[in-house]
């Protein structure tokens, strides 16, 4: 394991990774719980009737998008601050515990049924985010040594921990809020942020060496490598960085029509009628949480073993995989378009292999990323690149908010069958390229094995 100055820390292990990876692992999914939760309901809470007996605010489904799409771009932007806070000032685990703490106050006042504190949430929700995602990110890649394939594996447990506490927030927050009162669904997300800041609290003694400040750096090689400029291969890498960012932008604009358009799609124009019950619209938020839960660690060792049999399994080759196969996803939302045309309702199983197809590209996408952020980027902009990456996300996230408000001028049908005709074909033709773009990582990929680490 190595810490961000470098140091190598030995600690112990379960299911062959370090325990640190375990107290991140339950931080990220308390966190995750708290605003997935939020996310299931916002749209419904923005469109839901004054008049009703659960009373939202009223909104149309354009004005509803709309915010979302700002709200969740700026949730993310808000990480290349909080990143570059970390690397300069307080480091990344000063920085989670703050983060941390704003997010327990955001999701509190939200509780309370006042414009005022409903917007005030927010921003303490957006600042909140971008102090703990890229640093807790960045984390856990210091939890491993420089070549360690279990680096990957690491990320992608970690994922799980972040799905975990999607798929019960859809669930719970989900009932919660749709069939009790949208502000005890805010109220209940809160609480399990501050769970997770109470786990990240007394977990700390298993994360002593990863996350300080790199300005505390003590010997002589470890300031030197903070001051020195970028070499040519660091620059290099980061060019990679910023291509693959690139794809970061189109699959999350692709992907993050879950908490928008598919949203709605499934409460207004899905049969959601099942086993004599109907099914609440932001249960189907948990249906990607569920299937990563359930074959998260199966994809990780697939990917593990094609590259220990020296087979193609480079980050950018899974990252454009998973592109291809989550745009395959979307059509069979061009297929639910159709039915809904014909018949007036679609049938739920469209929703379920499209968010199936979207799990399976999001597994080769999105842990994926985050490993090789902490390959490629140089020690000193460790947590700024996690940050640009989440920016990037979060430009992603508003570009899905353009394409969900943009099927109310071109229809479903339209728009899903085009998000799947461009994914697929920018992640072939991306591919043509895969030489280049992984001589200019030069090697950072290459000697990837497995490093047991002992007491």
């Amino acid at each position: 394991m190595q810490s961000s100055s470098g140091k190598l820390l030995l600690k112990k292990e379960i299911f062959g990774h370090p325990l640190g990876l375990f107290v991140l692992f339950l931080t990220e999914m308390w966190e995750r719980f708290s605003f997935y939760g939020m996310r299931a309901i916002l749209t419904l809470y923005l469109v839901s009737k004054t008049t009703d007996a659960n009373s939202g605010l009223g909104w149309s489904s354009s004005e509803a998008l709309n915010l979302y799409g700002w709200y969740t771009m700026f949730v993310y932007l808000m990480s290349i601050p909080g990143g570059y806070i970390a690397d300069k000032f307080l480091g990344q685990k000063k920085s989670v515990l703050i983060g941390g703490i704003l997010l327990v106050f955001g999701h509190a006042i939200l509780a309370y049924e006042e414009m005022w504190t409903f917007y005030s949430g927010l921003v303490l929700i957006v600042l909140g985010v971008g102090m703990l995602k890229p640093n807790i990110s960045t984390m856990v890649g210091g939890l491993y040594r420089k070549g360690d394939i279990r680096r990957d594996q690491g990320f992608t447990i970690f994922y799980i921990g972040i799905n975990v506490g999607a798929f019960l927030a859809g669930i719970i927050v989900g009932y919660v809020g749709e069939k009790i009162g949208w502000h005890y669904g805010f109220a209940l997300a809160g609480i399990g942020m501050a769970f997770g800041l109470l786990v990240y609290y007394f977990g700390q003694p298993y994360l002593k060496e990863v996350g300080n400040f790199i300005g505390d750096a003590k010997t002589e090689k470890e300031k030197e490598l903070l001051k020195k400029p970028l070499t040519k291969i660091e620059k290099d890498r980061m060019i990679v960085l910023f291509i693959s960012f690139l794809l970061v932008i189109i699959f999350w604009g692709a992907y993050e029509q879950a908490g928008g358009l598919l949203n709605l799609y499934a409460l207004e124009k899905t049969n959601r009628h099942f086993l004599g019950m109907v099914v609440p619209a932001s249960w189907f938020q948990s249906l990607a949480a569920f299937f990563i839960i359930v074959i998260g660690t199966s994809v990780a060792k697939f990917w593990a073993n094609r590259k220990l049999k020296g087979k193609k399994a480079s980050s950018i080759f899974k990252m454009l995989t998973g592109l291809i196969v989550m745009g395959t996803g979307f059509l069979f939302m061009s297929a639910a378009s159709l039915q809904f045309e014909k018949e007036g309702s679609s049938a739920m199983y469209w929703l379920v292999l499209a968010y199936l197809f979207h799990t399976l590209g999001e597994l080769s996408v999105s842990p994926v990323a985050l490993s090789f952020i902490t390959k490629l980027a140089p020690v000193k902009y460790a947590s700024i690149m996690m940050g640009v990456y989440f920016a990037m996300t979060g430009l992603g996230n508003k570009l899905a908010g353009l394409l969900g408000e943009s099927a109310s001028h071109y229809g479903e049908f339209t728009i899903f069958t085009g998000i799947a005709v461009f994914c697929i074909f920018f992640g072939l033709l991306v591919m043509l390229f895969m030489k280049k773009l992984k001589k200019l990582t030069h090697g950072a990929e290459d000697d990837e094995h497995l490093i047991s680490v002992e007491n």
